[in-house]
């Protein structure tokens, strides 16, 4: 969140802020209600004051002074309980109001109401076309054994999906050859908890503005929806050594989202589900603009050159005002081709937020004059499965139905590429039958 004191400082520049993001927030009103917070903050802090001075007066008071001390004492007792219970009230208040202050973007972040405004920054290898007619990837996937999409809503429902056989199989091996691609690039791996409380969403400021897209157990925790929720929470509350900045992580975990939009309920097979898995590069750096921006583009080309090793056709975009989350301070999203779409589908976001996330989790550290400041934080995909599935298997499709194997993920595969298999031979013996 923002500082109040900046934000009182800086009234105009928080309300443009807001603006270019579309969110609706009466700052005036909160100052006004943080006017009323602090004068009654203060009248409390003096009643309590004038409480400990009393207190003081009565050992040496006589009877007859120590009854009129008491009394004024009840007295003041019963006029600061009303205060208490109205600043807490007040508190209340001003704390929601406080979680709903967006940050600010960059000056680079382009106006725009939507997504559609987002802005082309790159566009990396041809898009894919085809001498025959190309087929989606439900339909490859079906065919060649590597997804059940019949039995997936059967279980589970719309969106439902069951990865079988070679499909699983490469989903290992993406995993695999992510993990060693992204440790290589200075990325600790770890494996959190994807069941957090509720308050860590409030942390990376998903809530209150996500509230929809969240699944809530019976106890009112959460099941996450990226590892950066518990991965940004692991040092909440500590004061970190500088001199481990920047410190990076690769969160590996089941997500858990719920797609609520309306404006996912055209998308069929990978590309939007309800559970997936996701690699995620979280980092947690010193108190610098300069810094954060660095960050933000390396973490952003460590994706990038992981699609490229794929061969994937890919557009990055800087995203405008509008699609830019409460938190964020700038975001790009990289898009990859979808041959039988003929369009470009998101696969990764890289997000700055400055020290928005670590003032909520409370994370510092000491610069070197020993002044404890709070840290900045940033993260970005480093790749989602199944929705990388997508492009990978559309856009090495070959005419006979059967998928190429990129050259780079072969060695965790074990094989170049996934076509049916042979047709069982009449009479032949069936493995393992007489055993």
């Amino acid at each position: 969140m923002l500082d109040i004191k900046f934000i009182r400082e800086n009234k105009e520049l928080v309300k443009a802020g807001a603006l270019k993001k579309r969110v609706k927030i009466d700052i005036d009103a909160l100052i006004s209600l943080d006017d009323k917070r602090r004068a009654l903050a203060s009248a409390v802090e003096a009643k309590r004051a004038e409480q400990n001075a009393v207190s003081l007066k009565i050992p040496s008071a006589s009877p007859e002074e120590k009854a009129g001390i008491l009394e004024s004492m009840k007295r003041l007792k019963t006029e600061m309980q009303v205060e208490e219970n109205e600043l807490s009230s007040i508190m209340k208040d001003w704390q929601a109001a406080m979680l709903r202050v967006p940050n600010i973007p960059d000056m680079s972040v382009p106006d725009g109401d939507s997504d559609v405004d987002n802005q082309e920054i790159k566009a990396w290898g041809a898009k894919t076309a085809f001498s025959f007619e190309a087929k989606d990837h439900v339909e490859l996937m079906t065919a060649l054994g590597m997804a059940d999409f019949e039995r997936g809503a059967k279980v589970h429902g719309f969106r439902g999906y069951f990865l079988t056989g070679p499909g699983a199989r490469l989903s290992f091996a993406i995993w695999n050859y992510a993990l060693e691609f992204f440790s290589k690039r200075g990325m600790t791996p770890i494996i959190p908890p994807v069941i957090v409380r509720k308050e860590n969403l409030y942390g990376t400021a998903h809530l209150p503005g996500d509230v929809e897209d969240f699944y809530e157990t019976q106890d009112h925790d959460v099941l996450a929806g990226t590892a950066e929720v518990p991965v940004m929470a692991y040092h909440s509350g500590e004061t970190l050594d500088v001199a481990r900045f920047p410190i990076k992580y690769l969160g590996f975990s089941p997500c858990f989202r719920r797609e609520a939009g309306s404006h996912s309920k055209d998308v069929k097979g990978l590309i939007r589900v309800h559970e997936f898995y996701k690699l995620e590069q979280v980092v947690l750096c010193e108190a610098s603009h300069e810094t954060s921006v660095k960050l933000h583009d390396e973490i952003n080309r460590n994706t990038e050159e992981f699609i490229e090793s794929l061969g994937i056709p890919y557009q990055t975009v800087v995203n405008c005002g509008a699609d830019l989350g409460l938190g964020q301070v700038k975001k790009y999203d990289i898009n990859l081709w979808v041959p039988k779409e003929g369009k470009y589908r998101e696969i990764s976001s890289a997000s700055y937020f400055h020290d928005f996330q670590c003032r909520r989790f409370n994370i510092r550290y000491r610069d070197a004059d020993g002044k404890l400041r709070y840290a900045h934080s940033l993260n970005c995909t480093a790749i989602p499965t199944p929705r990388i599935l997508v492009s990978l298997v559309e856009n090495n499709q070959q005419a006979d139905g059967s998928i190429r194997i990129p050259p780079a993920l072969q060695p965790y595969f074990g094989s170049d590429v996934i076509k049916k298999a042979a047709p069982a031979v009449a009479g032949a013996a069936t493995p393992g039958a007489n055993a």
